[in-house]
């Protein structure tokens, strides 16, 4: 299914995966809404912005819009959906991208800092995807593909030879999306709107990925291209509504699809 005419939402997108997958998504004839905070360069290790990514797509002939948005306010998620379809006319895909890793554990983090991971991590998502629905059901139908992580995946019962400590709030939020994902599906299947999620199989060294162990002073910016996860999701975006309720890693739908 073709991508020309279909408008496109995809959030943490001035920069890494949500980048490549707009993208990408833009090179198949998607419109794109390249939703995130960052309208100025504050950080060296940050580069990019809604701006740039939205004039790249643009010089390489695609169709772009930057909305900013900041998952974390209702109203802000509020807003830039209703400017995504104010500006550009529908609504057909969104890809809830955006998300923050708080390192430490239930014994060191911070309370302030589990309300952040939940706030970015799976109430963003939700209210993208509850302002959404009712454009997609005008639209006709479309797909919503949330990014995951293999940190989603359960460990099994212990003891453990190499026990890892830190991660599991990460772990914990990506676990609840995908099984929310699975249920909105079923939820879903009458209106024709398909929900996925979609996983990085392995580490893709992208600039927040890199965040903690770059300088500020001298920060590295040899960051990697997530191709693969934007060539995934193009592919998710182009087939029917009927493909729905996967949890999915690129690099197996890259493989067995032959992209």
């Amino acid at each position: 299914m073709s991508l020309e005419g279909k408008v496109a939402l995809v959030t943490g997108a001035s920069r890494g995966i949500g980048e490549d997958i707009a993208k990408h998504l833009a090179a198949a004839g998607a419109t794109v809404a390249v939703a995130a905070r960052t309208e100025e360069v504050s950080d060296p290790r940050l580069p990019g912005t809604i701006h740039t990514v939205a004039a790249a797509i643009r010089e390489a002939g695609g169709k772009a819009l930057a909305v900013r948005m900041d998952v974390r306010s209702p109203e802000s998620v509020s807003a830039g959906v209703e400017k995504t379809v104010s500006e550009l006319g529908r609504l057909d895909i969104i890809v809830n991208n955006a998300a923050v890793l708080v390192p430490g554990t239930i014994e060191t983090i911070k309370e302030r800092h589990i309300d952040l991971i939940w706030e970015i991590d799976l109430r963003g998502p939700l209210l993208l995807i509850k302002h959404s629905i009712p454009h997609m059901r005008a639209a006709g139908g479309g797909h919503i593909i949330n990014i995951s992580s293999v940190a989603a995946l359960f460990p099994g019962p212990g003891p453990y030879d190499n026990p890892r400590k830190g991660g599991a709030f990460y772990g914990m939020i990506k676990a609840g999306l995908e099984r929310y994902t699975q249920g909105l599906a079923m939820e879903l299947q009458d209106a024709s709107i398909a929900v996925n999620a979609l996983s990085p199989e392995g580490r893709i060294k992208t600039p927040g990925n890199l965040f903690g162990e770059n300088s500020r002073e001298n920060p590295s910016l040899e960051f990697e291209a997530a191709d693969l996860m934007g060539k995934a999701a193009r592919w998710i975006c182009e087939q029917p509504a009927t493909y729905t309720g996967h949890i999915l890693f690129d690099v197996d739908v890259c493989r067995d699809r032959g992209l």
